[in-house]
């Protein structure tokens, strides 16, 4: 993978490792509140609002190759429930952990790679700009790693009437009477010999006004 593009480190998700060192077994514990950047989540799923707070707690470490990253992210993310269609809103916390190594680790010491060799790992590296590194994308993988796929408002959710759009949970006694499409028209068919017998019963001809009549 090639190096980073240029890294500002007025990002609030760059991180500057000057302090930590290059000695391996160094340790930096780091704690920020940065805001949610834009998608950040499962697009039209569930996902954390841009511009909402995101804490991180970080853990720096030195290695040989370059600086070590575990850490813990959390942040309520929003919405909507598969079942019912109800807004909803959910603590994710995702833990994660990424190397990123230094421009120059081959010459600390790293075995140099056969042209081919773990060429898919090669290319999945992240490497420190300047001491500096983007958590980002780290951090946008994981998150999405601990978003459900299908959110719910409740485990338990009963979901939406399928002949009518009512929300169950709002009406558990909710039910139609069910009625065989076998038996509608000759519901229909009877409906209308009903209608024949009155006619009848009244004596008047179809289409004969009463009044004319007399």
């Amino acid at each position: 993978m090639a190096l980073n593009a240029r890294l500002d480190h007025r990002n609030p998700l760059v991180f500057d490792t000057h302090e930590l060192g290059r000695r391996p077994g160094a340790l930096q514990r780091l704690t920020r509140t940065v805001d949610a950047p834009k998608d950040f989540g499962i697009k039209e799923v569930i996902g954390v609002p841009e511009g909402a707070p995101v804490e991180l707690e970080l853990r720096l470490e030195s290695v040989l190759e370059g600086v070590l990253v575990t850490g813990t992210a959390r942040a309520a993310a929003e919405g909507e429930c598969v079942r019912c269609l109800e807004p909803l809103q959910l603590d994710v916390e995702a833990e994660f952990q990424e190397m990123f190594s230094y421009p120059d680790a081959d010459d600390r010491g790293r075995v140099i790679a056969e042209p081919g060799d773990d060429a898919e790992d090669d290319e999945d590296r992240l490497f420190l700009e300047d001491g500096l590194f983007d958590l980002e994308p780290v951090l946008r993988d994981a998150v999405v790693l601990a978003l459900p796929m299908q959110p719910v408002c409740q485990e338990d959710c009963p979901g939406l009437c399928a002949e009518c759009g009512a929300r169950l949970a709002d009406d558990p006694d909710h039910h139609h009477d069910a009625v065989d499409i076998r038996w509608a028209a000759l519901q229909g068919l009877a409906d209308t010999m009903s209608d024949g017998e009155k006619d009848e019963m009244s004596g008047a001809e179809p289409g004969v006004d009463e009044k004319q009549e007399k």
